[in-house]
């Protein structure tokens, strides 16, 4: 089995508890340094939505937000939750061009493989208008693999920025930092965040 299919069915399989342990997690900080790239009323792609928890804080900022996620069961527990469509969609399938001034991944292109990850970080930046910015977070470490049912690709400060400039990512990055998970009994798990826009043109 591919690592993207075992993925996904862990998350169809373990939707109820997924969703329990995450829809709380606290990003409003996170939340805040993103929101404050982006114009009023920006459009925003949640991209890998999860529970829903960070679709239904930007749309009770007032944003306009577009879901998708890869897991049937996740899509449709998100979209009762959030009270909009959330489509069901795997990275690779994204395919929109200039529609979006964000794109928020939050711990999500983490189950990419580290090889897939240049091809959809290029469909990211074709989405987004001319200097929009794009969010994701991965943890902190430098193993790559299957854990816990899922793929992982993991990242440092350094190692992230090395990969950025290696593959030639065509986004500027604009900060890269470091969180501790916001649950606290997961207070040894650390998180490279990173902030990047596309250049305008």
């Amino acid at each position: 089995m591919d690592h993207a299919k075992q993925t996904l069915e862990f998350y169809d399989r373990n939707t109820d508890a997924f969703v329990a342990g995450s829809r709380d997690v606290d990003l409003r900080e996170i939340q805040a340094r993103f929101q404050a790239c982006l114009p009023p009323h920006a459009l925003i792609l949640d991209f890998g939505c999860g529970s829903g928890r960070d679709t239904k804080a930007f749309l009770e900022a007032g944003y306009r937000v577009e879901a998708v996620d890869g897991s049937e069961k996740i899509c449709a527990a998100a979209s009762e939750y959030t009270g909009i469509p959330v489509r069901k969609m795997l990275f690779q399938e994204l395919a929109e061009r200039e529609r979006y001034d964000g794109i928020w991944a939050s711990a999500s292109l983490l189950h990419l493989a580290k090889g897939e990850l240049p091809e959809v970080l290029g469909r990211i930046e074709r989405a987004m208008k001319p200097g929009g910015v794009m969010y994701a977070s991965f943890k902190y470490g430098e193993f790559e693999g299957l854990r816990d049912g899922r793929h992982y690709t993991d990242f440092t400060e350094e190692t992230l920025r090395a990969f950025w400039e290696k593959e030639e990512v065509p986004m500027k990055i604009m900060d890269l930092w470091v969180t501790e998970d916001a649950l606290p009994e997961r207070r040894t798990q650390k998180w490279v965040n990173v902030l990047a826009r596309r250049r305008q043109e």
